[in-house]
């Protein structure tokens, strides 16, 4: 008589971390909820890292003496780590996504203790650079592991899961910041507490196992990343293979960029100096702004696997759009806090999609190119938009406008580019449901 035993990985998902509404609408084995969790928390923990320097701008500027017009300027100094992001992610299709994440989490960790002990604007910005080179390859490669070990039925909920576990991020750094004024140190202690929930995160992030459908098809993927010769030839195979999505898809990405590039990093600072929010009235709105934009972007992510990805993104850039434009309007009372709850939730919602795109449009040999392409575009144009930020605020104050006011319309004028990305997501393939060697069997599409 024989037994068999039941592969415990192949068990259903119970998701208790999860309350019950906002779990997958379908089920999924254990396996693949182990990898949601250790990815989603480096997301987190990702989210409240990137969000601290734009919780505690006006407290850096005073210490580290940076101009006004330079804030901006700063966040787009910090971006030049995409370069170095995209080489690092790239290397996942030749060395495996489990590998690459266990590098970049021990990196970001290191970065930003060392960031809390920058005592000049040079150091501080290399330090962030840093962060950063670790923290965007991160993201990059935790939407490839999702999207090749989620089932097809809920890839994006899970994509809206692992924005959804970023916004919660954000909330706890907002959290953090409400005290920043009592913590040893100030600004500095919100980096060392960073950095120490990065180290303990690594130390689990150990479980973390290899994507299955890299272990099938590894020795093609790194026969093909090694006879392409370079990440240029990459990209260039890419162009080749799939011109219409991957252009469609980058001009989408670039003016999606652009567009909120100031608008989703200066809001704690404009409400700090342009409507006098202390920073516990800051943590306060961000805690239930952030809440709301949490659960909504779980639902976001729902939505889209029934009522399609195109269908989804396009009303989410239209809610980011709409919000951040009334929210940097100068509007005050009830409306200034409902704006900014549904600029970000479109914001978070879409970038949770855009992100999620390069793993669904491209095969495994490409995702992690695609990818760090992908964030490249979309970093280095959000870089330009906070950099002409610094112009155009020059340009409204010399017009007259209240320096603690002119950086309301300075962010807005990017939005006029949101129209164009709306265009381009409608020329992409429709993803929702379908697996991703169906999505990928056709090149030249």
């Amino acid at each position: 008589m024989t037994t068999t035993t039941e592969d415990p990985d192949n068990r259903p998902a119970r998701f208790l971390w999860l309350p019950p509404f906002l779990r997958p609408p379908a089920e999924i084995p254990v396996r693949q909820e182990r990898i949601l969790l250790l990815v989603g928390s480096a997301a987190l923990f990702g989210g409240y890292d990137m969000n601290i320097f734009g919780m505690a701008l006006p407290q850096i500027q005073q210490s580290l003496n940076i101009p006004e017009n330079m804030a901006g300027l700063t966040i787009s100094f910090f971006r030049l780590a995409t370069f170095a992001a995209l080489l690092l992610a790239m290397s996942a299709d030749l060395f495996g996504r489990r590998r690459l994440l266990l590098v970049t989490i021990v990196g970001a960790a290191v970065m930003t203790i060392l960031t809390a002990f920058a005592h000049t604007y040079p150091q501080f910005v290399w330090a962030q650079i840093g962060v950063r080179v670790f923290g965007y390859a991160e993201e990059m490669l935790c939407y490839v592991t999702v999207a090749e070990e989620i089932n097809a039925r809920v890839r994006g909920w899970s994509t809206g899961t692992l924005a959804a576990m970023a916004a919660f991020g954000g909330g706890m750094a907002a959290l953090v910041f409400g005290a920043v004024n009592y913590l040893p140190f100030g600004w500095r202690a919100l980096y060392v507490i960073g950095g120490c929930s990065l180290f303990a995160l690594a130390y689990f992030r150990r479980k973390l196992p290899e994507t299955k459908r890299f272990e099938v098809r590894k020795d093609e993927v790194r026969k093909l990343a090694s006879t392409t010769g370079a990440a240029l030839q990459a990209a260039k195979r890419l162009f080749t293979e799939y011109p219409r999505r991957i252009t469609a898809l980058l001009i989408a990405v670039a003016c999606f960029g652009f567009a909120n590039g100031a608008a989703a990093t200066l809001m704690s600072k404009y409400l700090q100096q342009a409507h006098g929010y202390a920073p516990g009235n800051v943590t306060t709105l961000f805690i239930l702004g952030g809440t709301i934009s949490l659960v909504g972007n779980f639902f976001a992510g729902r939505l889209s696997d029934w009522l399609g990805r195109r269908v989804m993104t396009v009303v989410c850039v239209l809610l980011m759009a709409g919000g951040y434009g009334v929210f940097y309007s100068g509007v005050d009372s009830w409306m200034l806090p409902a704006a900014w709850i549904a600029g970000l939730m479109g914001y978070l919602s879409a970038a949770a999609m855009f992100s999620g795109y390069p793993s669904e449009l491209f095969p495994t040999a490409y995702r992690a190119t695609a990818s760090g392409m992908r964030y490249l575009t979309d970093v280095l144009f959000g870089a330009t938009g906070l950099a002409l930020e610094g112009v155009f605020y020059d340009f409204f104050v010399s017009r007259g406008f209240d320096p603690l006011l002119a950086h309301g319309p300075a962010i807005m004028l990017p939005l006029v580019l949101v129209p164009i990305t709306i265009v381009c997501v409608m020329f992409l393939p429709e993803t929702a449901g379908r697996s991703l060697e169906d999505l990928t069997e056709t090149p030249t599409a």
